[in-house]
């Protein structure tokens, strides 16, 4: 069955029971010092992190990394082995999963099979003893708010992907949670409605006002859906902030390798001054320069990391007298709009540069086994010292 999402309809009165966010609310979501052990091994260690309230926030990291582990303890569905965490002021150490002003959406759905969309979204509600008529009003509001009103009478099995996606979320949201938390969200979507689906999804909650939280190994997912992000590794949060600054300003190798790709030069200061720095890199035969100073003794290896979109590919030698390599074309894989060149530097080294079909066309678009030089600009580095 072809998927029917569309974008959310025009922003107008909201279902009731719900409010707009406050936006100086910025520990709405608090955890202190959390931490998490099974046994002799410890998955969360020491975890801080405040979340404002109305806000879609990330936990970002691979298989393993804690983040899932978090999002259970605050569901109520792992205890905290020590630590607190807050909502809206509310400690929930004591508070069993079911009083909790919280909801979770899990990545495989969990609708009912025999069900129909309005029984499921319904569910939580008959549950909980709420009376005949308000129950239809506000399953009635939830549905037209994820435009499913005209699937109401329809069972599960009868819908795309991207509708069960919908359904779950209306249920999690009937429910008028201060919090949502979400698994994976779009794990059991293909690609080209993933990405139409997690536009939609942020319109629906920002139009609500509820306050996020969604765990992910998807990058993509996790910039194109969330106001500020938390890179996770190893049970600690290694760097959080917006996309913009997790991506363009990486604070280690982990989230710089994490996060996209990108290019590592390893090498050892030889220049520092406020305004800048030059590294010296066995892998170039010029020097490293980045427009900005470090905080450190000369001598000190540090690691350049540079995008490939920052990159660009040119057949004759740069003027300049930093920041360039020659090597020779070994790989390209186009991607549409933009290609991608493996390019294998004199050193060995590989660089990949992700070049736009019109850069290309101005220079002739090298091709396999074709001698080419490597150049960015000195904005293009961010110096990583760890």
């Amino acid at each position: 069955m072809s998927d029917q999402s569309s974008a959310p309809a025009a922003a107008g009165a909201l279902p009731s029971g719900f409010a707009a966010a406050n936006p100086a609310a910025d520990n709405f979501v608090q955890i202190v010092d959390v931490v998490k052990k099974f046994g002799e091994t410890t998955a969360v260690k020491g975890v801080n992190l405040s979340v404002k309230k109305g806000e879609l926030f990330a936990l970002l990291g691979s298989s393993g990394c804690g983040k899932s582990t978090l999002l259970r303890m605050l569901a109520g569905l792992e205890t905290v082995t020590s630590g607190k965490i807050l909502i809206d002021g509310e400690d929930l150490a004591s508070m069993p999963p079911y009083r909790r002003p919280v909801n979770m959406m899990f990545q495989s759905y969990a609708l009912f099979p025999h069900m129909t969309v309005e029984a499921n979204v319904g569910f939580g509600l008959r549950q909980e003893g709420v009376k005949k008529g308000e129950l239809k009003d506000r399953v009635a509001a939830v549905l037209e708010l994820v435009q499913m009103t005209r699937f109401a009478k329809r069972k599960p099995h009868q819908l795309s992907g991207g509708q069960q996606q919908r359904v779950a979320l209306a249920r999690s949201l009937v429910k008028r949670p201060k919090l949502l938390l979400l698994d994976e969200p779009m794990s059991a979507l293909d690609k080209q409605i993933r990405q139409r689906t997690q536009i939609e999804l942020v319109n629906i909650l920002d139009k609500v006002g509820v306050t996020c939280i969604m765990v992910t190994h998807d990058q993509e997912e996790a910039m194109t859906m969330a106001g500020r992000l938390a890179v996770m590794s190893e049970g600690e949060i290694v760097q959080l902030g917006t996309p913009n600054q997790v991506y363009e300003f990486p604070n280690s190798r982990f989230s710089a390798e994490f996060i996209g790709s990108t290019n590592l030069f390893d090498g050892n200061v030889v220049e520092d001054e406020p305004d800048h720095v030059f590294v010296e890199c066995a892998d170039l035969p010029v020097r490293l320069y980045v427009n900005h100073g470090i905080t450190g003794p000369l001598g000190m290896p540090v690691t350049i990391s540079v995008r490939p979109e920052r990159i660009a590919l040119t057949r004759k030698p740069p003027e300049g007298v930093f920041n360039w390599g020659k090597g020779v074309v070994k790989n390209i894989a186009y991607m549409g709009g933009y290609s991608l060149y493996h390019v294998k530097l004199d050193s060995g080294k590989t660089v990949i540069a992700n070049m736009s079909s019109l850069a290309l066309s101005e220079i002739d678009s090298p091709t396999w086994e074709d001698e080419v030089y490597v150049r960015w600009s000195a904005s293009a580095g961010v110096v990583l010292t760890s």
